[in-house]
This record gives C-alpha cells, sequence and structure tokens, in this order.
C-alpha cells in the first residue's frame, strides 16, 4: 500500500520518506477515515439518485433540476457564506454545516417506502435544493479545513491518499449497489443503498467532529493561496455519475479570504478569456448529465448492476489514470493536458448516443474515466499558472462562480434541447459543444510572437 501511495501525484513527493509527526498522525487518520466513508456515500446515494429518479419515470428536466437548484443554490449564497466563515472557528463551523447538510441522505433513504413515485420526485427535488444551503458552507469550510489542518509541505501526500482512498471505496460501494439493486424490488433495493449512504454520511461527519478544534493557519497569510489542495471529495455538492466529474470547484477557500473578490478588472485581459472558455466547457460538461441515466434506463434497458459495472471503470480508470500524471505533466504541461482530457471528455456524450449495448456502455466508461484522469488532474494546476501569487482568492473566486453558473446553464440546457429534437439529437450537441469548449481552452492560451529580424 505505502509502494501504490508514493507513486499518486503529489506536490510534495518526498514527503512519503519522512516520518509523521504523533500530533499529525491523529489529524491525518481523521482525514482518512472522513473520505473512506464519505467514498461510501459517493458510491451508494449519490452514485445512483439520477439513475433513481429516472427509473421513477423523471423527465430529463427533473433530473437536470437535481444538478441546478444546488448550482442556484452556490450563485446566491457562496459570497455570504465565506463572509459568515471569515469571522468563525472553522472546525466547529465545518462540523456543524456537515450536520445539518448531511440530514439530506436520511431524507433519501425515507423516501423509496413512504411516498409515491411522483411524490417521491418532487420531495428530492426540493430537498436537494434547501440542503444545499448548508452544503455550500460545508463545501467552502472543508477547503479552508484541510488548509488549516494540513501543512503545507504534508498536503500532496495527504491529498494523494484521501485521492485514492475515494475512488477505491467509490468503486467497491458502486459495485454493491448494483448487487443489492438487482437482487431486491426497485423500493427495497434504494431503502437499502440511500440507507448505507446516510451510515457513510454520518460516519464521515463523525470524523470531521474530531476536527472540530482546528483553526485557520496563523503561518498563512490570509490573502494568499498557496496551492490549490487538489483534493478530489466535494463534501456539500450532490454531481455525480459518469462523464460530469466530481470536483465542483477549485480552492474554494478562497471566498474564506479578503472582502473584495468580485473586482471587474480581475477579468481583463487573458485571464477573462480563460475564464470565458473555461465557462463554455463547463456549460457543455454538465448538458448531458440529466441525459445519461434516461439514455442508460430508458434506451439501453441496463439493470442498476450494469450501471454499477460501469461506474467502477469509469473511476478505476481515472485512478489508474492519475498514477501517470505526474510525469505526463512533466513532459507536456498543464495546458496541453486539459486540452487533450477536454476533447477525450467530449466523446463521453458522443458515444452515449450511439452505444448499442453494455459492453460499448463499459468501452465508453473507460474513455471517459481516461479523460477525467486528464483534465481533474490538470485543471487546478492551469488556472493557477493564470493567477498572481498574492491575489489568488480574487482570480479563483472568480472561476468558482463562473464555474456554478455554468453548472446551472448546463444541467437546464441539456433537457431543453431533449425536449426540443430528442435525446440523441441532444447528446450529440453536447458533444460538439464540449469540443467547442475545448477548442477555445486552446485558443486562450497566449500563443508566443514571432521574432522578426
Amino acid at each position: 500500500m505505502q509502494r501504490f501511495f508514493r507513486r499518486l501525484p503529489s506536490v510534495t513527493p518526498d514527503s512519503t520518506q519522512q516520518v509523521v509527526p504523533p500530533d499529525l498522525q491523529r489529524i491525518f487518520h481523521h482525514l482518512y477515515g472522513d473520505i473512506g466513508w464519505y467514498g461510501l456515500l459517493a458510491g451508494t446515494t449519490i452514485a445512483f439518485l439520477g439513475v433513481y429518479a429516472a427509473r421513477l419515470g423523471a423527465s430529463a428536466l427533473q433530473i437536470g433540476l437535481l444538478t441546478a437548484g444546488p448550482a442556484l443554490v452556490n450563485l446566491i449564497f457562496t459570497l455570504p457564506i465565506g463572509r459568515w466563515l471569515q469571522s468563525r472557528p472553522i472546525g466547529r463551523s465545518v462540523f456543524g454545516s456537515a450536520v445539518a447538510f448531511r440530514a439530506l441522505y436520511l431524507v433519501y433513504a425515507l423516501l423509496p417506502l413512504t411516498l409515491p413515485a411522483e411524490l417521491q420526485l418532487e420531495a428530492l427535488i426540493w430537498a436537494t435544493f434547501l440542503f444545499t444551503i448548508p452544503g455550500v458552507a460545508l463545501a467552502i469550510g472543508f477547503n479552508a479545513l484541510f488548509a488549516a489542518a494540513v501543512p503545507i509541505e504534508w498536503r500532496g501526500m495527504v491529498a494523494g491518499r484521501r485521492n485514492a482512498l475515494l475512488s477505491v471505496f467509490y468503486i467497491v460501494a458502486s459495485l454493491l449497489s448494483g448487487y443489492i439493486l438487482n437482487n431486491t424490488s426497485l423500493e427495497v433495493g434504494y431503502t437499502l443503498i440511500f440507507g448505507l449512504g446516510f451510515v457513510g454520511a454520518a460516519m464521515s461527519t463523525y470524523h470531521l467532529s474530531k476536527l472540530r478544534g482546528i483553526r485557520e493557519r496563523p503561518d498563512e497569510e490570509p490573502e494568499r493561496i498557496r496551492q490549490v489542495i487538489g483534493d478530489a471529495a466535494s463534501p456539500g455538492d450532490m454531481r455525480g455519475g459518469q462523464g460530469v466529474g466530481q470536483r465542483v470547484g477549485v480552492a474554494l477557500r478562497a471566498f474564506t479570504r479578503g472582502k473584495n473578490l468580485l473586482r471587474l478588472e480581475v477579468l481583463r485581459g487573458a485571464y477573462g478569456g480563460v475564464i470565458l472558455a473555461l465557462f463554455v466547457f463547463h456549460t457543455a460538461q454538465f448538458m448531458p448529465g440529466p441525459l445519461f441515466p434516461l439514455r442508460w434506463v430508458d434506451a439501453l434497458h441496463l439493470d442498476d448492476g450494469q450501471i454499477a459495472v460501469g461506474t467502477a471503470f469509469f473511476h478505476g480508470t481515472t485512478l489508474l489514470g492519475s498514477l501517470g500524471f505526474a510525469n505526463l505533466s512533466h513532459r507536456f504541461g498543464f495546458h496541453k493536458l486539459l486540452v487533450a482530457g477536454t476533447a477525450g471528455l467530449s466523446l463521453y456524450p458522443l458515444f452515449t448516443a450511439f452505444m448499442p449495448n453494455f459492453f460499448f456502455y463499459v468501452v465508453t466508461s473507460i474513455v471517459g474515466g481516461v479523460a477525467w484522469a486528464m483534465v481533474g488532474g490538470a485543471l487546478s494546476n492551469y488556472l493557477l499558472e493564470k493567477v498572481p501569487a498574492n491575489d489568488r482568492p480574487a482570480y479563483l473566486a472568480w472561476y468558482n462562480l463562473a464555474l456554478n453558473a455554468a453548472i446551472l446553464l448546463g444541467a437546464l440546457l441539456g433537457p431543453l434541447l431533449a425536449s426540443w429534437f430528442n435525446l440523441t439529437v441532444a447528446l450529440v450537441l453536447s458533444f460538439v459543444f464540449r469540443l467547442a469548449g475545448s477548442v477555445l481552452i486552446w485558443w486562450a492560451e497566449p500563443r508566443p510572437k514571432a521574432q522578426t529580424t
């Protein structure tokens, strides 16, 4: 296991050779426990929520609202919650917001056996929308908590190990979910896996409770963010699944730093072009998200076990792809890898539109996993290359707001295109828009000027 961890991408690859101080060992233990149990939650409830909605007969718009609603909440509440967190102990704030937000997973677990299908859909949408408010505080606060709890020289090692644990537990939990769902009735099966998700949420929150005494590190300047942590968990978010990607924020602790974040001059010049290109891609990235479950369930008639296998291949391939990311980044640079990854991710909705059976579904999952390994690894590092070290919160705040605006637009635009045309055409258009976003990311990079003699 130690050899495996050493191969993970890390900002400080030599940190695995050092002895972890005893006071940090306890903190790291709880961070690993947090992500392990969160992996159980992610591989059960989060992975299958859209599939469950599709099996209840949800429309593309209703599934889209499960993503669009939280994005709208993020746009409205991110800035005020960030300011609120500035004056509060970060450890206690994270624990309190985790308790409030993760009560949502108990609601999910109770729905299948208590309400008729049509009322369940409304309850899923409204509960997700309302509980996302404390979820915003959890997402921002946890990012700041991680930075406060883990010294900068250990962050690469801890984030790499957490990402590996998340992938492994996600894969195991999704396969277990598929087995349960294939051997029980719809109501009983989803009650069981949503119940497992709630257990994962509760145990993850228990480990967070052990970090309540953590406060912001006094040795870090509040106006600076030295690095993007690279932790793949999104503890206050409900967006999951294949072909979309789980990481939906970069350095969210930017919102707990500084008071004048949204300055328009930040968007002038080359950085504004980068944000525009990423906005276009992220819009296209989330367009087909509500369409995938409908394609799997209604068109291909995949059972939950087959969907679980595809999910496992996607995340397993992402994990394996991340092992070679450091070497690729040194050879090609973050910009080229981001372009290649976004172009590869554009193939996912195209393949999904025309795949005829389960075998091609697995192939599509592998292609998507490889592409996401590049996008997830390159994006945050590429952004850091574009922002000044002494003003990163302002630059990264604009990116995170643009990202949530793109998620909101994309989650509504995909179902709208499906209603105008059909599911296949909407998926093909998602491919076109994703590819266009990849091209814009390529063009956003300034070209070296030709030398004149």
